[in-house]
């Protein structure tokens, strides 16, 4: 697995208990799990699988721009 160049938003979620990773530029890049480092490698893989599904159906990938102003 390639580690992602996109921004990645990790907060905890009290109400669920688990720790949520965001992926700002991947619409729906959202993955959770208990413990900070599942939910690291939860987003990664689903970054991955996202990029490379746009890819096969010859869907433009967005380039990572970094860090956003904003989240």
């Amino acid at each position: 697995m390639k580690e992602s160049r996109y921004e990645l938003i990790i907060f905890w979620d009290k109400s669920d208990q688990i720790f949520v990773v965001d992926d700002p530029e991947l619409p729906g890049g959202r993955t959770g799990a208990r413990k900070k480092s599942a939910a690291l490698a939860n987003a990664e893989a689903a970054s991955e699988l996202w990029i490379e599904t746009d890819k096969e159906d010859g869907l433009p990938v967005p380039e990572p721009r970094g860090r956003l102003m904003f989240a």
